[in-house]
């Protein structure tokens, strides 16, 4: 016989137990931590006991009592994933996109294609200026702050405005890209 369960044998041999053990009252406090009302945890703890009965026909339970609190725990958690109402809510694909974009925000090919395209442009456009404002400009779209590309050429960051200058009006008076 197992500790903690009060039980007796009935006429037939079948095993009854005792309304509210310590143990089956240990359940209802177990239940009750996690948030369940008095009703609720006695419906699972009969759950339970009916499983523990049903189970125990076809095989020994070797510890009746860990049989028991696992299965009201698994309940719990199966009756608190059930009566959650967010997890059957439909959402619109359009506020489901907005949160998480469903296609990636990377660029299409015709995209990558435009832009080498526009660069190439541009790059046509800057052979009509000299070597070193090609190399500023480029160097400054490449993301380098004019402080950088000041020290590494070792001119002033005046001057590399100047050259950006030459090189953006260069391309309005080409035209648009």
């Amino acid at each position: 016989m197992s500790r903690g369960l009060a039980r007796s044998r009935t006429a037939a041999g079948r095993i009854r137990f005792a309304p509210m053990s310590a143990y089956l009252r240990r359940l209802l406090t177990f239940l009750r931590r996690k948030g369940r009302t008095n009703e609720d945890a006695e419906d699972l703890i009969q759950e339970a006991l009916l499983r523990l009965h049903r189970y125990g026909q076809s095989v020994p339970v070797a510890n009746e009592e860990a049989f028991l609190r696992r299965a009201v725990n698994n309940l719990s958690i199966d009756q608190y994933r059930h009566d959650r109402p967010d997890l059957r809510k439909e959402v619109p694909i359009e506020e489901l996109n907005a949160q998480t974009p469903l296609i990636a925000p990377e660029p299409t090919p015709d995209e990558i294609l435009e832009a080498q395209q526009r660069l190439d442009r541009i790059r046509a456009v800057l052979e009509a200026v000299s070597l070193r404002t090609r190399e500023i400009y480029f160097a400054h779209r490449a993301g380098y702050s004019y402080a950088e590309i000041a020290d590494h050429m070792n001119i002033s960051p005046t001057t590399i405005k100047r050259h950006i200058a030459r090189a953006l009006l260069a391309i309005m008076e080409h035209g648009k890209f």
